[in-house]
């Protein structure tokens, strides 16, 4: 899943990053509102869930937050802010915000609180998704094909997740790269190609399908 990160302090910025990297969320970090909206605003924005910081050097998360709601960007977005006034949670959540969180927050937390304000957005009533033989849990990182664990790495999980969060679409490759860049660069498509290679040989050939000059797909 791929995250846009709005939050101005180095060490914190670095951390949230590399925490929420465990969780299996690659993030891309801006420090500034208009790197945010630019990230947000672009023809290839792809972001599932953005975490906003309030206070930021070029303006207020909170003015950059309605200005996405005006413009009907419906991108979920998670307040992530040392303010915490009962009237700032409420004008947060007025502005527009899925979730307002105080800092400090363990990182368990926060990637629990991402995944509840996606699931929403999408419509999904749980963190446990079945397509066809495949059972993916994407709380407890577990996978189960026709009723046996699947041992993954997190590179492996990162895209069973995607392509079942997506299922019965065709999911293009440039997309699936950029949800599942380290650290803000894209995969390479030829090690996208690998990865999809080892699935295919944990979980069988039937279970991810090429569509040929476009991307891949999960189909019950």
């Amino acid at each position: 899943m791929h995250l846009l990160l709005i939050e101005d302090d180095l060490d914190l910025g670095g951390a949230l990053q590399r925490a929420l990297g465990g969780y299996g969320f690659a993030c891309t970090w801006v420090r500034s509102v208009r790197d945010a909206h630019a990230q947000a605003s672009g023809e290839t924005a792809l972001f599932a869930c953005a975490v906003l910081d309030l206070g930021l050097p070029d303006g207020q998360g909170l003015d950059l937050l309605r200005r996405w709601r005006r413009n009907q960007l419906m991108l979920p977005v998670i307040v992530l802010t040392a303010r915490d006034a009962v009237s700032s949670r409420v004008d947060g959540l007025d502005a527009g915000a899925d979730d307002y969180v105080v800092k400090p927050v363990a990182p368990e937390e926060l990637a629990s609180r991402i995944r509840a304000v996606t699931r929403r957005a999408t419509g999904q009533a749980s963190s446990a998704w079945e397509v066809g033989k495949l059972y993916i849990d994407v709380g407890k990182r577990e996978v189960r094909f026709d009723g046996s664990a699947v041992a993954l790495s997190p590179r492996e999980f990162q895209i069973v997740e995607e392509l079942a969060r997506n299922a019965g679409e065709v999911v293009p490759k440039h997309r699936m790269a950029r949800a599942l860049q380290p650290f803000g660069e894209p995969l390479e498509f030829s090690t996208l190609d690998w990865h999809i290679h080892n699935l295919r040989r944990k979980l069988g050939t039937s279970v991810i399908h090429t569509v040929r000059g476009v991307g891949y797909s999960l189909f019950e």
